[in-house]
């Protein structure tokens, strides 16, 4: 391993570490395991950091790291237990009138996100929220770029279908 690559990881880690943590957060629905899975991923990172590519997309990296340990490790332990399920309202923090009224929608939007299926609320979580690529989604899931369109088309639908507090409000004929 050279030293640059350690080091570039170990830099590139504090930086998306709210990142790999809300992604954390999405898969699980609980704090303790998002914790749990950066954790994870961090170390996991810096143990094979003689495999990231310098120049390529680090964060892409992590969040491949991430939902690696997610499926093969901690998902069927922890999930199956239902321990630390958390509220999308919960675990937002509300500072200043404006901000409230903001996450107070975000919240409305991401209780709907959280009660879609896993497959498409990691779905829109990477491409909506983390501004991946349908290209880089599909990688990263493992599914065919289609895949990724068919599930974002269904959970378009189904938050459609919930009525005016998820997308703008139309007026009535």
């Amino acid at each position: 391993m050279t030293a640059g690559n350690h080091e570039s990881v170990k830099a590139g880690l504090r930086e998306h570490l709210r990142r790999l943590w809300r992604y954390g957060l999405v898969l699980s629905g609980s704090r303790d395991t998002a914790d749990d899975l950066v954790q994870a991923t961090c170390l996991r990172a810096l143990e094979r950091a003689h495999q990231f590519q310098p120049g390529t997309h680090l964060d892409r990296w992590l969040m491949s790291i991430l939902h690696s340990i997610w499926l093969n490790d901690i998902r069927a332990a922890r999930y199956r237990r239902g321990h630390g399920l958390v509220d999308a309202e919960t675990a937002l923090v509300f500072d200043g009138a404006h901000e409230i009224e903001t996450n107070i929608s975000a919240a409305q939007v991401l209780t709907h996100v959280q009660s879609l299926p896993e497959a498409q609320r990691e779905t829109v979580f990477l491409v909506y929220v983390e501004g991946f690529s349908y290209r880089e989604a599909a990688a990263l899931l493992e599914v065919p770029i289609g895949t990724v369109m068919s599930r974002l088309a269904s959970a378009r639908a189904k938050l459609a279908s919930l009525g005016p507090d998820v997308h703008e409000r139309h007026e009535e004929p």
